[in-house]
């Protein structure tokens, strides 16, 4: 099982490597390996994420804590996965910063949250009714990562979501790893596609639900 997980995680990280998605080491994944006792797979802190190596993650229990002894460090937003692990049946979980979502980020963070209606891609979610509404919440980016995971914690409502983190990234999660990479990669399409359209209607940015 452990090494399954760690396999599927792998591959999740050199997809998104491909996409160039880990600037300068930034992103963490995890991955669920059990739920009782609660343990998953978490990206170790500092590791060029392009390269795949056999010390790219290491396994945490439900506080983020390693299960064995490592020089490895767990990533400094792990306390985000585990708020997300504790409270849903997600199985992996998600983060990068792209320029894409950082901008998006900044230019509706007043609002809390950017919306999105009448996009295709927003079924990646699950949404299917023909005027439904997405609605990403943005919170602020707090530097105590205990402050920051628990506004985070406010946000995880269901088994899969996503959440932006004003100038700093978003974070997915799914009850799979493909539905988490699902729902990055629409999230990713949607900030790209309002970032275009604001530069052709700028006027747009008022008008979005």
């Amino acid at each position: 099982m452990l090494k399954d997980r760690w396999n599927e995680l792998a591959d999740v990280k050199d997809e998104l490597s491909e996409r160039d998605w880990f600037m300068g080491t930034s992103g963490n994944l995890a991955i669920k390996v059990s739920d009782q006792p609660l343990q998953f797979l978490v990206t170790a802190s500092g590791k060029d994420k392009r390269k795949r190596t056999d010390e790219d993650f290491l396994l945490v229990d439900e506080f983020g804590h390693s299960v064995e002894e490592t020089h490895l460090k767990p990533s400094a937003e792990t306390l985000l996965h585990v708020e997300i692990y504790r409270r849903t049946k997600a199985g992996c979980s998600l983060h990068v910063h792209t320029i894409d979502n950082n901008v998006i980020s900044e230019v509706y963070g007043d609002r809390g949250e950017v919306s999105f209606q009448g996009q295709e891609l927003i079924k990646a979610f699950d949404k299917w009714e023909e005027d439904a509404v997405l609605k990403i919440p943005i919170i602020r980016n707090y530097a105590h990562i205990p402050t920051l995971a628990k506004a985070f914690s406010e946000h995880i409502s269901s088994d899969s979501g996503a959440v932006l983190i004003r100038n700093h990234g978003i974070t997915v999660w799914g009850k799979t790893a493909f539905e988490a990479k699902k729902i990055l990669e629409a999230s990713e399409f949607l900030f790209k596609f309002q970032l275009r359209l604001l530069e052709h209607k700028p006027y747009q940015l008022f008008k979005v639900v």
